[in-house]
C-alpha cells in the first residue's frame, strides 16, 4: 500500500513538473534582451471563447464603431509603419499577411455597409489584389523597382499567381497604401446571458477603411464616402488566430507583452459609435445633419447601453 502511495506521489509530481511552463532567461547568450515578439507554440493557437446557448440570450443589440488610428490609445494598432520590422507588425500588416495565407475576405454590400458572410460574397483570390490598388501619382513603379518578378505597373500591394494558385506580398507600394489606412469599422454585438447573469460584447466583423477616399464631411455624403472607403469585411473569429500569434509594439514598457487578440479582448482600444441596429436600417450620419446632432445621437446610444447594464441589478 505504501509503495502504491509513493508511486502515486511520484506520478503527480512528474505531471506537475511537466505541466509547468518552460523557463526562459531574460538575456540570450550574447547578452541581449531575449524577448520574442511572435508566439509559435501550441498555446498561441488556443483561443479562449465562451460558449453561449441561444436559449440563454434574452437581449442583444448590434453596434457599429470606428477605430481611428489617430487616437493615442490606438497607436499600438497602427505602428510600426514599416513592412519589414524584424519584431513587430501593425494590425494592417497582420491582416495583409493573413490574406496571403488564405484568410477569407468578403465583399461589401451594394446598398449598405453591413457585413454579409454568404458564400456568394466571398472574394476570390484573383480579385483580392484589385482591392489593394495604390493610388499615388507621385510613386515610381518602374521596372527597376520591381522585385520577385512582380509587375509594379499595376501598383498592387498583393499579387496573385494564377499558375501556382498562390498569393504574394509586394512590398514596394506598402508605405503608399498604409499611410491612408487610418480607420477600421467593426460590427459588435452586446448581449445579456441569463445563465451567467452577465453582459457580454463580441466583435463580429472588422473592415479596413481607406481614409483618402472619405472625401466629404457633408451629412448627405458621409455614408456614401464611407461605403466607398470600405475595402472588405473579415469575420473577426477567422482573424483571431493571426492576432493571437503576434505581439504588439510596446508602449512605455518594453516588457509588457500583449498580443493583438488580448488587446481586443480587453477592449484597450478607443472608438466612437457610427450607428446601431434599428428599424429604420440607417446609421447616425444618415439622419443627423450637424456635428452636434451626431454627438448627441452617439451619446444617446451610449447612455441607453449603460442604462440597460445598470438596470440589470439593484443597488
Amino acid at each position: 500500500m505504501k509503495k502504491l502511495s509513493v508511486i502515486a506521489c511520484l506520478l503527480i509530481a512528474f505531471m506537475s513538473a511537466s505541466a509547468q511552463h518552460q523557463i526562459y532567461p531574460f538575456f540570450d547568450d550574447k547578452g541581449a534582451v531575449r524577448i520574442e515578439t511572435v508566439e509559435l507554440n501550441d498555446a498561441a493557437d488556443t483561443l479562449v471563447s465562451v460558449f453561449h446557448r441561444a436559449d440563454d440570450i434574452v437581449w442583444s443589440r448590434v453596434v457599429y464603431r470606428i477605430i481611428d488610428m489617430r487616437y493615442k490609445q490606438n497607436y499600438q494598432l497602427y505602428f510600426p509603419v514599416r513592412y519589414d520590422d524584424p519584431q513587430y507588425r501593425s494590425l494592417f500588416k497582420v491582416i495583409v499577411d493573413g490574406i496571403v495565407d488564405g484568410l477569407p475576405v468578403y465583399r461589401k454590400a451594394q446598398d449598405n455597409i453591413k457585413p454579409e458572410f454568404a458564400d456568394a460574397n466571398l472574394i476570390g483570390m484573383e480579385e483580392i489584389p484589385t482591392l489593394f490598388m495604390v493610388d499615388d501619382p507621385t510613386a515610381d513603379y518602374s521596372e527597376d523597382t520591381c522585385h520577385y518578378n512582380v509587375e509594379c505597373s499595376d501598383a498592387m500591394l498583393l499579387h496573385y499567381d494564377k499558375k501556382a494558385d498562390k498569393m504574394s506580398f509586394h512590398f514596394y507600394p506598402y508605405e503608399s497604401f498604409v499611410k491612408n489606412q487610418l480607420k477600421y469599422l467593426i460590427q459588435e454585438i452586446i448581449f445579456f446571458d441569463r445563465h451567467t447573469s452577465r453582459l457580454y460584447s463580441k466583435i463580429i466583423a472588422i473592415a479596413p477603411l481607406q481614409s483618402d477616399k472619405i472625401f466629404s464631411t457633408e451629412s448627405d455624403q458621409v455614408m456614401a464616402a464611407l461605403h466607398e472607403s470600405l475595402l472588405f469585411w473579415i469575420p473577426f473569429d477567422a482573424l483571431r488566430p493571426y492576432l493571437a500569434k503576434q505581439y504588439m509594439i510596446p508602449q512605455s514598457n518594453d516588457n509588457k507583452r500583449l498580443t493583438f487578440d488580448e488587446f481586443f479582448a480587453k477592449k484597450l482600444y478607443t472608438s466612437y459609435i457610427l450607428g446601431d441596429s434599428n428599424m429604420y436600417n440607417r446609421m447616425i450620419p444618415n439622419y443627423a445633419k450637424t456635428a452636434d446632432e451626431i454627438k448627441k445621437e452617439q451619446q444617446r446610444i451610449f447612455d441607453e447601453l449603460l442604462t440597460f447594464e445598470q438596470d440589470l441589478w439593484e443597488y
